[in-house]
Formats: C-alpha cells, structure tokens, sequence
C-alpha cells in the first residue's frame, strides 16, 4: 500500500472539493447556467489531492475536459443516442488526450455524462459547463493551494 497521507493534507484536500464544488454549485443556482458535471468531482480529488501530478495541471484538467466533451457531443451528433455512442466517444476522447498530451482521468467520463444527459444541439456544453466550469475550478485550485501548502502550483500551464 502507498504510505498515508498526514491528516492535515487529506483534510485540505477534502476542504479544496467542498470549496470548488461549493462554488460552481452556488454560481450555477445563483446564474442560472450550468457550471457543474459529475466528473469535475473526480478532478477535484486531483487537483486538492494530488495537485503535483501532471494530471492535475491547467493543461490537462481544462484541455482534457474540453477535448473530451468536444467528442462527446461529436459522436452524440453523429451517431444518435445509441448504446455504443459513449464507448466509441470515451475510448476516443481518451486516445485524443493522450495523443495531445493532455490526459485528464476524470475528463473520460464526459462523454458519457453527456451520452445521459443528450444536451440540445447547439454546443453550448462546450462552454457550459465544460470550459467555464474546468476554468474556475483551476483558477480555485491555483489560489487555494498556494495558500495553504509549500509546494507551487502549478507545475506548469502549456
């Protein structure tokens, strides 16, 4: 087994989530516009958790969930809502990160939140809650782990 995290770590990890989630669920009830997806749960446990690992970094928490909703709604738009649309659209959003050096783990699922979810035709989830949704979380994990660690993050931008 990997060695246990100091508590002070896993619980400024857990207050990083609360804090993030917290605050594109609040901005989402109070704009009326959706800032939030499921996998932006999983991005918090590396962005709070893990936020030295290059799957945490700018590039690849918002690259990766952008590329990976821009194959989502690709292949939901061209295939229809059938059972195979979100196989075909996980396993390519997943080559596609890879391939662009941007592989964010969470950012996988987007095709298939959005495979459930079937968003109007008009690519909007792009921005929300894709892109706008991904950029506040980073820029929260950018300010909240400079401030309460003594490593620098991030690591990198591009």
């Amino acid at each position: 087994m990997p060695p246990k995290a100091p508590a002070r770590a896993i619980l400024l990890a857990g207050l990083g989530g609360f804090i993030a989630i917290g605050t594109v669920a609040f901005m989402t009830n109070s704009l009326t516009v959706s800032l939030i997806m499921g996998s932006f749960g999983a991005s918090c446990l590396l962005l709070f958790g893990f936020p030295d690992v290059p799957l945490a970094q700018p590039r690849n928490t918002i690259g990766g969930h952008f590329l990976s909703s821009l194959v989502g709604l690709t292949f939901l738009y061209l295939l229809g809502p059938h059972w195979w649309t979100p196989a075909i659209g996980c396993g390519c959003a997943i080559s596609l990160m890879i391939l662009t050096r941007t592989p964010h783990p969470p950012a996988a699922a987007n095709p298939v939140i959005i495979y459930m979810a079937q968003p109007q035709p008009d690519w909007s989830f792009l921005l929300f809650p894709t892109l706008t949704g991904a950029v506040i979380l980073t820029l929260i994990a950018v300010t909240y782990n400079n401030a309460t660690r003594e490593g620098k993050y991030p690591k990198y931008w591009f």
